[in-house]
């Protein structure tokens, strides 16, 4: 369970706009940090067309080193822990490239 790893994470139980279900979501905390079994996430969803310029989200195209079967986004408006325990199965992970894309949009989040 590192860095930039794509993992299916259960998200359930969600509220409200949260995003529910069982879903892969991209590790984004630094290896080093944290000594509770937790892990700091943002979930992965469908890509639509109206996501093109939101600047939160992260395309991911599929290939074989992220294992996505379609076109997605990495929503790091959704960034959250999760406990170890809710994941299930790693599917891939992204790039040195998407992760700067990610901590990029993270700032945008922030207002750093």
């Amino acid at each position: 369970m590192k860095q930039r790893d794509i993992w299916l994470i259960n998200l359930e139980p969600g509220k409200g706009a949260e995003i529910k279900k069982t879903r892969p979501c991209i590790i984004l905390n630094d290896d080093s940090m944290g000594i509770l079994p937790l892990k700091v996430v943002a979930p992965i969803t469908d890509f639509k067309e109206k996501y093109e310029n939101v600047p939160w989200m992260v395309k991911l195209v599929p290939d074989n080193i992220n294992n996505l079967k379609k076109t997605s986004v990495i929503d790091t408006f959704q960034i959250r822990s999760v406990s170890e325990e809710r994941l299930i199965r790693k599917i891939g992970e992204i790039g040195e490239e998407e992760l700067k894309k990610v901590m990029l949009a993270i700032q945008i989040v922030f207002g750093m």
